[in-house]
C-alpha cells in the first residue's frame, strides 16, 4: 500500500503581480502545509490551475517543491489527451515526483470502456503510483464504481480521489475495492462522512486554512472518538462550504491573501473573487479567529 497519509493538500500555484508564477512562496507554502500535518502535496492540480500552467513551469515547481519538503509529491498530469496525459507525466517522473494524479479526460465524454483504455495505456507507459481523479462536476464524466473496480486492479493504480460528491457511490466504489487500494474524498465537506464509510483520507483544498483542524478531525475518528471528530466537521463545515461558494481556487485564494499568504490573483479564464464573496470570505475567518490583513 502506497504511503500517502490521510492528509493531502491540493495545492494553489502562487502567482506575483504579474501573474508570473511565484516560485518562492510556493516554496514557503509547501513548507507551511507540511510543518501544519499535510502528508502529501498535489502540484499543478485543479487548484494549482494546471490548464494555465506552462509545461516549463509545471516542471520547475515539481523540481522546487520537491528539494525543498520531505513528504510525497504528487503531480497532476491528466488531460484530455491520452498522449499528452504520458508526456505530462513522463516529464512529471523526471522531475523526481512520487506518484501522479489523473484527472479523467475533460470534455471528449468517453464511455467507461474508453477510460479503462485510456488508464490502462497510461499505465503501461509509467512506473509509478497513480491516483485517478473522479470529478465529474468538472469534467462532465464519471468514473463509475464497476470501472474503478477493474482499474484498481491494475499494478501502480493505488488510489482514488473520488469527487463526486455522492456518497452512495463512494459507498459502493468501497465495497468493490480490491484490499491496499486507496480512496479519498476530494470534497472536504465528505471527508468525515466518507471515512465514516471507509475512505482512507481527504485530498484537500480547505487544509491551506485549517490543516491543524482537519487532521485534529481526522486522528480523532482513526482512534474511535467519532464524538470529537463530529464536533470539529461541524465546527469546519461553513468554511468548507465558503472555500467552494464559486469555482475553486478563486476562494482559497482569496482566503490566503486575506490572512497574509502571498497567493497572488488568477489566470484567465479565472476572475478574482468579488466584494461580496470577499464578505463572505472574510466573515468566516473572522469566526475562525483569523486576524485579516
Amino acid at each position: 500500500m502506497v504511503n500517502w497519509g490521510r492528509l493531502i493538500s491540493a495545492m494553489i500555484t502562487p502567482f506575483d503581480e504579474d501573474l508570473n508564477v511565484n516560485y518562492d512562496e510556493a516554496i514557503l507554502l509547501a513548507k507551511r502545509l507540511v510543518e501544519e500535518g499535510n502528508t502529501a502535496l498535489v502540484i499543478t492540480g485543479t487548484t494549482g490551475e494546471a490548464p494555465t500552467l506552462g509545461s516549463d513551469e509545471k516542471v520547475k515547481l515539481y523540481e522546487l517543491i520537491k528539494k525543498n519538503v520531505d513528504v510525497p509529491i504528487i503531480a497532476g498530469v491528466g488531460t484530455n489527451s491520452s498522449e499528452d496525459t504520458i508526456i505530462n507525466a513522463k516529464r512529471a517522473i523526471e522531475a523526481g515526483v512520487d506518484g501522479l494524479l489523473i484527472v479523467t479526460p475533460y470534455y471528449n465524454k468517453p464511455t467507461q470502456e474508453s477510460l479503462y483504455v485510456h488508464f490502462k495505456k497510461i499505465v503501461e507507459a509509467v512506473d509509478i503510483p497513480i491516483m485517478l481523479y473522479n470529478v465529474p462536476g468538472r469534467t462532465g464524466c464519471n468514473l463509475l464504481p464497476e470501472t474503478v473496480e477493474r482499474l484498481a486492479h491494475i499494478e501502480n493504480i493505488v488510489a482514488l480521489k473520488e469527487a463526486s460528491g455522492d456518497i452512495n457511490q463512494m459507498s459502493e466504489i468501497i465495497r468493490r475495492k480490491p484490499e491496499g487500494f486507496l480512496v479519498y474524498s476530494g470534497d472536504d465537506s465528505m471527508t468525515l462522512p466518507s471515512m465514516a464509510v471507509g475512505a482512507y483520507g481527504v485530498v484537500s483544498v480547505c487544509s491551506h486554512i485549517v490543516s491543524k483542524e482537519i487532521k485534529e478531525m481526522i486522528d480523532a475518528f482513526v482512534l474511535g472518538d467519532t464524538k470529537k471528530a463530529m464536533e470539529i466537521h461541524l465546527k469546519l463545515f461553513k468554511i468548507f462550504e465558503t472555500l467552494f461558494i464559486v469555482s475553486n481556487p478563486i476562494p482559497v485564494k482569496a482566503a490566503l491573501n486575506m490572512i497574509g499568504i502571498e497567493a497572488g490573483g488568477l489566470r484567465l479564464p479565472l476572475t478574482e473573487a468579488n466584494l461580496e464573496i470577499q464578505k463572505i470570505i472574510r466573515d468566516e475567518l473572522e469566526y475562525l479567529g483569523f486576524n485579516i490583513i
